[in-house]
């Protein structure tokens, strides 16, 4: 049979619309996952498209069960708070919690956390394992595993239930290569493409980050992030680390995925030199490494966090001081970033976030005095989540249900699904 000029642009034409369909069939689920409950004039217009694309590609999406539909007393049923509703609206959209399920790994120098969601969001289960700190990634690579068998047991699943596994680590991720970058000393993962290796034992999509990331985007998702769409996370920590979500999207890093790593600008040009090569790195300043150092003489030098909480609460000078002072150098850079980033809300965890006020209210204060008058009207809160690793790998699933490829079309071609109880 020939083939015409016209047969080849016919097909180009398919291809193209089957494309878009698919694009906004992943728009629409994303939207019904990060906002719960919608009805579809809503629907329509977060996502931007109309009303009868909207019904289209909703038929199919609950033809496969991806999505379902409270309507009348249903609606009461299934949590949905229609009070602020237009009476008119019919039925809600929800994305079906039985049909798969997300799960994220954190891995820290000594723990792993593993989190299980279901397609809304609801955590399934949730627990830890201890390694020590010169485990090799081989070992911790399958304790991570094999945590997420247990998890996905005790929740009555298998890994045929899941659409996707994101994994935290130390360091940058090399976003061309894949590998993992040197970090902390002893950083097991470092020089390791986690993707593949986990990618050879999971039959479903592995996304790998930056576990200070998957804390953002955790504290976005569930804690002090909730109602903004522009979050700078900072992780005062051993180390000090950020992630950043614009309009709801997570920065990954930049072109290479070296971004992030606010700890190392300079907040003293004549400072010390620090291993990175630059000097006086805010790390210097501001991290817990850099207040126990600093107050060694004071509290002994095997103090730590809470030694540091408890002196403060006690109102000891020296401990006030040292905390006020890492707030103080930390709010002159992030005056910097909100000058040219302008974000909305800036949320503080890590260790020293549970200083609360006495190393926010110096942030708060500084940036007062140091950004721009368009850029410092800025919100500044504490971490409302747990610490580490649990946060982080609450972050992860989520991160699976924001950013999987096709996940539309993986949950259309799944197994079975599992029954929904929402409605």
């Amino acid at each position: 049979m020939r083939w015409s000029i016209l047969d080849d642009v016919a097909a180009k034409d398919t291809g193209s619309l089957r494309a878009l369909r698919r694009t906004n069939s992943e728009r629409l689920l994303s939207a019904l996952m990060e906002h719960g409950a919608l009805h579809r004039a809503e629907l329509a217009r977060i996502c931007g498209v109309s009303r009868t694309t909207v019904s289209t590609i909703v038929s199919d999406l609950v033809a496969g069960g991806v999505v379902i539909e409270a309507v009348g007393d249903q609606v009461a049923q299934a949590g949905i708070d229609a009070s602020e509703v237009d009476g008119r609206a019919r039925g809600f959209l929800q994305a079906n919690p039985g049909a798969g399920a997300a799960a994220g790994l954190d891995f820290t120098l000594e723990r792993v956390w593993g989190h299980v969601t279901d397609l809304s969001g609801t955590s399934l289960a949730s627990a830890g394992v201890t390694a020590a700190r010169d485990t090799p990634w081989q070992e911790r690579l399958t304790a991570g595993l094999d945590l997420l068998d247990d998890l996905l047991t005790s929740a009555g699943l298998d890994r045929g239930a899941l659409v996707g596994v994101a994994i935290g680590v130390p360091g940058p991720i090399d976003l061309l290569s894949g590998v993992v970058g040197p970090s902390l000393p002893g950083q097991a993962w470092a020089g390791v493409n986690v993707a593949a290796e986990f990618g050879r034992h999971l039959a479903v999509p592995v996304l790998v980050e930056n576990n200070t990331r998957l804390e953002a985007v955790a504290e976005f998702t569930w804690g002090a992030g909730r109602g903004s769409r522009d979050v700078l996370y900072l992780g005062l920590s051993t180390g000090i680390g950020s992630g950043l979500l614009v309009d709801g999207n997570l920065h990954h890093g930049g072109a290479r995925g070296g971004g992030g790593e606010i700890g190392h600008i300079s907040a003293d040009p004549s400072g010390a030199a620090c291993p990175c090569g630059n000097r006086g790195c805010l790390v210097q300043y501001a991290s817990l490494f850099a207040v126990l150092k600093a107050l060694s003489p004071v509290l002994g030098d095997d103090a730590g966090i809470d030694e540091v909480l408890a002196a403060a609460e006690a109102g000891q000078e020296d401990t006030v001081r040292v905390l006020r002072e890492a707030g103080e150098v930390t709010g002159r850079v992030l005056a910097n970033i909100c000058n040219l980033l302008n974000p909305e809300r800036i949320i503080v965890g890590g260790e020293l976030a549970r200083a609360g006020d006495l190393v926010l209210e110096p942030i708060r204060a500084t940036l007062r005095r140091s950004a721009m008058a368009l850029t410092r009207d800025v919100e500044v809160m504490a971490a409302e989540l747990d610490l580490g690793a649990r946060a982080g790998a609450s972050g992860a699933a989520a991160l699976v249900l924001r950013q999987t490829d096709q996940l539309v079309a993986a949950l259309l071609a799944g197994a079975e699904l599992r029954p929904n109880e929402a409605v």
